[in-house]
C-alpha cells in the first residue's frame, strides 16, 4: 500500500477544498502562455494490443511576481 493511499477523510476533503477555492480565485482570461516545442508519438502494434507513447514537451511562460503552484 502507497503512503497516497493513507489519506484521512479530513485531509481529502481539505486538498478538494483548496483546489475549488483555488478555481474560484484563479482569473481564467490570465492563462499562462504555453508553446508547445515537440511531440513525438511512438506506436507498436503487437496481436490484440496497440501501445502508443506520446511525449509532449511545452515552453511555459509565466508572470515574474506569481509564485508557481505545486502539480498535483
Amino acid at each position: 500500500m502507497n503512503d497516497q493511499d493513507d489519506k484521512t477523510l479530513m485531509r481529502s476533503l481539505g486538498e478538494f477544498v483548496g483546489h475549488v477555492v483555488k478555481g474560484i480565485r484563479t482569473d481564467p482570461a490570465k492563462t499562462p502562455s504555453r508553446t508547445e516545442v515537440r511531440r513525438t508519438t511512438e506506436t507498436e502494434d503487437h496481436e490484440k494490443v496497440i501501445l502508443r507513447r506520446t511525449v509532449i514537451e511545452e515552453v511555459e511562460v509565466r508572470d515574474p511576481g506569481v509564485r508557481p503552484s505545486k502539480p498535483s
